[in-house]
């Protein structure tokens, strides 16, 4: 594996690469590769985690359909070749020096920076969320560490209540949230129990996806299951010793106890070191400040932004990195030359299991507008087919040809 090239100065060791990535997700890493393949010498790849997961199959481990070994590699098997992964996390941005220093007090000088860095859980705008996580009656698939706990809860539940939440944004995907909440609902349903169970979907917005031909779906499938919609609702705290959420409503607050299982996702924020550098437009959520067309920082041209922790007014998606890691390598080599710069049109792809094996598939422009990656084919029409390629053909796809920025 690569190493960053290093000098002294002013006493301090700094390291330096043309291309610095922070961030070995998605994002980071197919972005990585795609700039190697296309030419790019000393890149370098910032992330802490020693395990890198294909993120989508979480909500397919809470249906019961995969194992977190389906959806991890350890992340030095995918650092593409040639780049140097620096195995730290960021603290501090100082774009006036073009510097970054990590936790481990690595000082990093480049030329170009591109944050990816992800989302990370925002425990403490929801009290008690957390204790009820440890407590074992609230998990979620977007929580790594709880995920495998979720279908194992939801197939217990015979009767009482069970809990859904979509998170707010930004959020990853946040409708994907729907994935388990409709696999379980079809569990319970042919298991014969669904009558016998409370289900309740706490939603933060008035419909689901925002896409109205998406939602038509949804809400026949709400109302075939029984579930009563809670709109434009968050979840405000929990009471993790009375296994009780308290919801904010249009009309008010409402209790939800006696819970027997809450898949309740936590809200997310970028990491804060985005907002401490300067880098932010608001502090919290936190967002890199990047034009959401070009990728590239409203203040700082050297630094670029994608995924999740920018702001790219669009709901992040594994879709849409595809797009935006194009829009963003195109744009690094148009600035070398003096070219005008691509624009990314906020394309992202919502996946929904609206049954146990079907699927749809909603694919929309930063405006709403439908743009399917098939036209031919009805991408909202929930089919088997497309199930099956959500759950096994695109993780194949993604493990041989995104990370190697073949896509």
């Amino acid at each position: 594996m690569a190493e960053p090239a290093a000098e002294v100065d002013g006493g301090s060791r700094v390291e330096h690469s043309e291309v610095l990535i922070v961030g070995g997700g998605n994002a980071g890493i197919s972005l990585a590769a795609k700039l190697l393949r296309e030419g790019a010498t000393r890149v370098t790849v910032v992330a802490p985690q020693p395990v890198h997961r294909y993120k989508p199959l979480l909500n397919y481990v809470g249906g019961g359909e995969a194992t977190m070994a389906d959806l991890e590699r350890p992340m030095g098997d995918v650092v593409p070749e040639g780049c140097a992964w620096i195995r730290d996390a960021v603290a501090a941005v100082d774009p006036d020096a073009g510097t970054v220093r990590t936790r481990g007090g690595r000082i990093l000088r480049c030329t170009t920076l591109v944050l990816c860095p992800g989302l990370v859980e925002d425990w403490a705008a929801t009290p008690g969320l957390q204790e009820a996580y440890a407590d074992g009656w609230a998990a979620s698939t977007y929580v790594p560490g709880s995920a495998p706990r979720v279908w194992p809860a939801l197939t217990a539940a015979r009767d009482g209540s069970v809990v859904f939440t979509v998170p707010p944004e930004p959020a990853s995907c946040g409708p994907t949230a729907l994935k388990p909440l409709l696999m379980a609902c079809d569990h319970w349903r042919r298991t014969g129990v669904l009558a016998d169970l409370d289900v309740t979907l706490v939603l933060p917005a008035a419909t689901a996806t925002g896409v109205p031909r998406a939602d038509e779906v949804l809400e026949r499938a709400f109302a075939h299951y029984g579930i009563e919609v809670l709109r434009e609702a968050r979840v405000e705290s929990v009471d993790a010793d009375l296994h009780a959420l308290t919801v904010t409503t249009p009309t008010g607050r409402r209790v939800l106890d006696d819970i027997t299982f809450a898949h309740a996702v936590p809200r997310y924020r970028a990491p804060r070191w985005i907002a401490d550098s300067g880098l932010a437009a608001d502090a919290d959520p936190g967002l890199v400040d990047v034009d959401p067309a070009t990728l590239r920082h409203r203040r700082h041209g050297w630094i670029w932004g994608l995924g999740d922790a920018a702001d790219l007014r669009t709901r992040p998606s594994g879709g849409a990195l595809r797009t935006q890691v194009a829009v963003l390598s195109a744009n690094l080599a148009a600035v070398d030359r003096g070219m005008p710069l691509q624009r990314y049109d906020g394309y992202t792809v919502m996946p929904i299991t609206v049954g146990r094996h079907a699927l749809m598939l909603a694919e929309v422009d930063r405006d709403g507008r439908l743009t399917p990656s098939v036209p031919f084919l009805d991408p909202i029409r929930p089919r088997r087919t497309t199930w099956w390629f959500d759950r096994y053909a695109l993780p194949q796809v993604y493990w041989r040809r995104i990370l190697r920025g073949r896509v």
